[in-house]
């Protein structure tokens, strides 16, 4: 059958960019960075059991069947068919395996409301549940599902709960398995063959599109073209946005306007010169805050100033009349009166120490007190006044403020302190300016005075800096209230015409600063969305192919006699366009639109041929398919293609089959091929059973009985003939009991098909079956005896040695024997079946 390629649809995706040279590596990270962010998410939603087989369901007040009533099944590869008249209850057990495993049944889909709500049994309306006994692959194998309902409950109110082994039952959620069962979809019913072919285009393309993985790779092309939507989107406004501010800029009459437009109308405009034309019109000392800063400047009041300036020509006046031609000497003569008189005191009248010559005596003591108490009194009018001179001086020093910055950089620099001449003019007084200079001439100005005016802080004092002090606080007073009425004016002007633009201007410029940053980002993408479309048309068509195969040859065996032949089939359209699979169909070899002619049984047919392929990809968790009357409306020879394709799909899938109809058992028992046949019956009151009405091993047995009963055949070939199908019926029960065994002990399904293959003989077969992997052929007799008897080995002896020599045992003896050791094995619990 169909072996879908089962690698993540990432990896194949890297081994193709890695082959392509043309190639960019950002292009590639690109396809593989939307690849992996799909694909975490697609891997998250694909954990949950894998290998998963049915072994039994049980149903009780649920559709047609009343108490509870159990379908037991091989859970492992083969054929089952479930027959019965309709309305026996063998289709409730279908419908209730669906419903337990996903929360919905398709049969329902699109019904009336009271098609769902006869869903309980009439007999048993207060006992519906639904018991699923599973076995998986992995440490548990074992897993029950239940469903099961309140009395009064709707349908949607059923309650899920699971148990793996012996662990207690936890309740679950059944969306949690939906997804993986609607993607590999093991059920299928008579209602969805038809709508599989004729139903909404765009559902079977979905199915598929998921099941070869494709999704992934549509949801990375979705990711990656609305990434680049998005970016030419950006492109395109910012392009269409940069012309309507262009119109509103040149219908503005400011100069400011004009510059940004300036730069705006080149093909790719420099973005930082535009950002730093706006925040120098903003930001700058012609810009509204620089305008502001000026309006904010201010200078100590005239009084203050006059005050100050007064208070320093006084001091200055008081210094120079107290002050001799020279202070330190007369303070000099003071000190030395002082200590002179101090001489006197101590040692009496002496002669002068200086010149040796005038008498130190009473009458200078007295000349000599009158001097010092006058020199006392001047010298101490001098300190006060000079005291007073350099606190005025201080005061003077601390209204100058520093250069403001808003007019720093209007100005030239300038003398760190003024000079003045001796008659009191300033000579480096800056030239005047007209009312029509622009504003900055007039900050230079103010700049300029306010220099001199800050230098005055650190200044000398000379005899003309009280008037100095007075004329540049003036000066620059006038020019200042001047540079201030005129920037009122600016600012207004600016208000009207320039301010509104500039956040129209910046609400541009950051979109396109994003445009520019994303431009190469925006030639990548392009470029990856144009390589992953061009590859998934390439990986959808290698995909494709050997699901097609299968469905080419699951419709060339049901056509019997047919003249429709099915071509090739393809996907066509992709997420958001319109999507369907396209059915390259001839009718009589010619190319036609064969849906429109085809008989029903025939569209039953190549739904089968679609749903196959799908249901048993090599990756699908799920190794059991179940169909519910796949056999109406098709005619006798599509019967037993149908029995052929199911018996194909039985060597690795377990296959059940739900039908009314007994062409199909019919056709199996007549084909002999390997099947398991149970039969639903239901009587009165909704009581259902279901009984074994052939298998593999009963028909074997069966034969033999038949050749016993035949006179015709030599007694001799009728012997050998009859161990043959003793042997063959050890041989079938022994793989299925192998296949259950090995499974059920966590051994994967192709290690099991595996083993069972290479067990070449019917005692290697036996081996398998009840000892397990890794035992020896030559220890089965010592085991059989063992835990038997002997006469075990005996049957196993003579069933295998009479198919080719003549043995000392009757046939009809063997026959019973067989049956007797077939029961055992059956029966038989092994315990070293162990997982390799």
């Amino acid at each position: 059958m169909s072996q879908v390629c089962s690698d993540r649809i990432a990896e194949v995706v890297a081994r193709e960019l890695a082959a392509d040279p043309a190639v960019e590596e950002r292009v590639a990270d690109c396809v593989l960075a939307a690849l992996t962010a799909v694909d975490g998410d697609s891997t998250a939603s694909e954990s949950g059991d894998t290998g998963v087989f049915l072994r039994s369901i049980t149903v009780q007040g649920f559709r047609g069947i009343g108490p509870a009533a159990t379908l037991r099944l091989n859970p492992g590869p083969g054929l089952t068919l479930v027959v019965g008249r309709n309305g026996s209850g063998k289709s409730s057990f279908a419908e209730a395996a669906e419903f337990a495993l996903t929360g919905g049944n398709r049969r329902w889909d699109g019904r009336s409301t009271a098609w769902r709500e006869g869903w309980r049994n009439l007999h048993e309306p207060d006992a519906a549940r639904i018991d699923l006994e599973l076995l998986t692959a992995g440490e548990e194998p074992a897993l029950s599902v239940v469903t099961s309902w309140d009395p009064s409950a709707d349908l949607a109110d059923a309650r899920w709960t699971e148990r793996r082994g012996d662990e207690p039952a936890a309740s679950v959620d059944p969306s949690v398995r939906r997804r993986r069962l609607d993607l590999y979809r093991p059920f299928l019913s008579y209602s969805e063959l038809g709508a599989l072919v004729d139903g909404k285009p765009s559902d079977l393309f979905d199915a598929l599109h998921r099941l070869l993985g494709l999704d992934e790779l549509a949801a990375a092309a979705e990711q990656i073209r609305l990434r680049k939507l998005e970016l030419e989107r950006a492109v395109k406004d910012s392009r269409q946005s940069r012309a309507d501010l262009l119109v509103e800029l040149a219908e503005a009459d400011d100069e400011r306007a004009r510059a940004v437009a300036d730069l705006l109308r080149t093909p790719d405009p420099d973005l930082d010169a535009v950002a730093g034309a706006v925040a120098g019109s903003v930001l700058g000392v012609d810009g509204p805050e620089g305008l502001r800063a000026v309006l904010r400047l201010s200078l100590p009041d005239l009084a203050p100033v006059a005050a100050a300036a007064t208070r320093l020509a006084e001091a200055a006046a008081n210094v120079a009349r107290h002050a001799t031609v020279d202070s330190e000497a007369d303070l000099r003569v003071l000190e030395l009166l002082t200590r002179a008189r101090e001489h006197v005191t101590a040692s009496g009248s002496c002669p002068c120490p200086v010149c040796g010559r005038d008498e130190l005596d009473a009458d200078w003591l007295t000349a000599a007190d009158a001097e010092i108490a006058h020199r006392t009194v001047e010298l101490a009018s001098l300190r006060a006044a000079t005291v007073e001179f350099d606190a005025a001086l201080a005061a003077v020093r601390d209204l100058p403020a520093d250069l403001p910055v808003e007019l720093g950089s209007a100005i030239a620099p300038a003398p760190t302190a003024p000079t003045f001449d001796p008659a009191g003019g300033r000579t480096d007084a800056p030239a005047r300016y007209g009312a029509s200079d622009s504003l900055r001439a007039q900050r230079a100005v103010v700049g300029q005075l306010w220099s001199e005016w800050a230098a005055l802080a650190s200044a000398d004092y000379e005899g003309p800096f009280p008037d100095r002090l007075r004329e540049i606080h003036a000066d620059l007073a006038a020019e200042l209230a001047a540079l201030q009425r005129d920037t009122r004016i600016e600012l207004d002007r600016l208000d009207t015409v320039w301010s509104p633009l500039v956040p129209r201007v910046l609400a541009w410029l950051d979109p396109a600063r994003a445009v520019a940053d994303h431009a190469s980002e925006l030639r990548v993408v392009k470029k990856a969305a144009d390589w992953l479309k061009a590859a998934t048309a390439t990986i959808r068509g290698e995909r494709m192919r050997p699901l097609e195969t299968t469905a080419r040859w699951v419709w060339s065996t049901l056509r019997q006699q047919s003249n429709v032949e099915l071509g090739a089939i393809r996907l066509q359209g992709s997420a958001g366009t319109a999507r369907r699979v396209l059915l390259d169909v001839t009718v009589d070899e010619v190319d036609g639109a064969a849906l429109g002619v085809m008989s029903q049984g025939e569209l039953h047919a190549l739904g089968l041929s679609l749903f196959l392929p799908r249901a048993t990809v090599a990756h699908s968790p799920f190794r059991f398919v179940m169909i519910d009357d796949p056999v109406q409306a098709m005619d006798p020879a599509k019967v037993d293609g149908l029995a052929m394709v199911l018996a194909e799909v039985a060597a690795t899938r377990q296959v059940v089959v739900f039908t009314h109809d007994e062409r199909l058992a019919e056709a199996v028992r007549r084909m002999q091929l390997d099947a398991t046949v149970l039969e639903v019956q239901r009587r009165e009151r909704s009581i259902v059973e279901v009984r074994v009405t052939g298998d593999p091993v009963r028909r074997y047995l069966d034969d033999a009985r038949s050749l016993l009963r035949t006179p015709q055949l030599p007694a001799a070939i009728a012997d050998e003939l009859v161990a043959t199908c003793c042997r063959s019926a050890i041989e079938a029960a022994g793989l299925a009991k192998a296949r259950h065994e090995l499974l059920a002990s966590g051994l994967a399904h192709g290690e099991v098909e595996r083993r069972v293959r290479n067990a070449h003989t019917t005692r290697a077969m036996i081996t398998l079956a009840i000892m397990g992997v890794g035992a020896r052929v030559d220890d089965l007799n010592k085991h059989l005896s063992t835990v038997g008897g002997r006469w075990l080995v005996g049957v196993l002896r003579d069933a295998t040695a009479g198919a080719h020599v003549p043995i000392d045992r009757p046939m009809r003896e063997l026959i019973g024997d067989t049956e007797r050791f077939i029961t055992w094995l059956r029966a038989h619990e092994p315990n070293t079946a162990v997982r390799s």
